[in-house]
């Protein structure tokens, strides 16, 4: 009996993270708080969501020190150069320190912005559907502001291509 109800827990787990993460399952999940903040960039600046909305954006939480971000970021940066004629945007979110960004971002450059949010871009990234805080996260949001697509774990060549449709 206490098998039986361990699977029933398991699967129904297993069935909500397939339905929260699925391609499209947030698509009437707004983020309003998250375009009233603003964050630092590696240079020093502010720069504030609301300047985002409008368009879709493609919001990429990551760090230097986590493998898979840094072999998506070639990625996300071609996706970005390739569409932003198209109106798309892109938004790397670094959850790690200021020093460690610039350095990182001397050797690999990307035509992207990038802001510091160091580890409260974990509770961020959470409040946007990552549960588990894992990285990398990404967010894709449609030109209203709500969430359209959520991944965790590195993103793929497909992915980018399903979602370059979003308006």
């Amino acid at each position: 009996m206490f098998a039986g109800v361990g699977a029933m827990a398991a699967i129904a787990g297993v069935g909500l993270a397939w339905w929260q993460y699925q391609p499209g399952g947030a698509a009437t999940t707004t983020a309003a708080p998250f375009f009233d903040m603003s964050f630092p960039t590696p240079s020093g600046e502010t720069m504030a969501m609301q300047a985002f909305l409008g368009k879709p954006l493609l919001l990429n939480f990551w760090a230097t020190w986590c493998p898979p971000c840094v072999e998506e970021m070639p990625m996300l940066d071609a996706f970005y150069a390739e569409n932003q004629s198209n109106g798309w945007q892109v938004l790397g979110i670094a959850v790690d320190q200021g020093a460690a960004v610039n350095q990182f971002l001397r050797k690999s450059p990307v035509r992207y912005p990038v802001t510091l949010a160091g580890m409260a871009g974990v509770e961020l990234s959470r409040s946007l559907g990552n549960s588990s805080g894992g990285l990398p996260f990404t967010v894709v949001f449609d030109t209203g502001g709500r969430v359209a697509h959520r991944k965790i774990g590195r993103v793929s060549p497909q992915d980018l291509q399903q979602w370059s449709t979003l308006r």
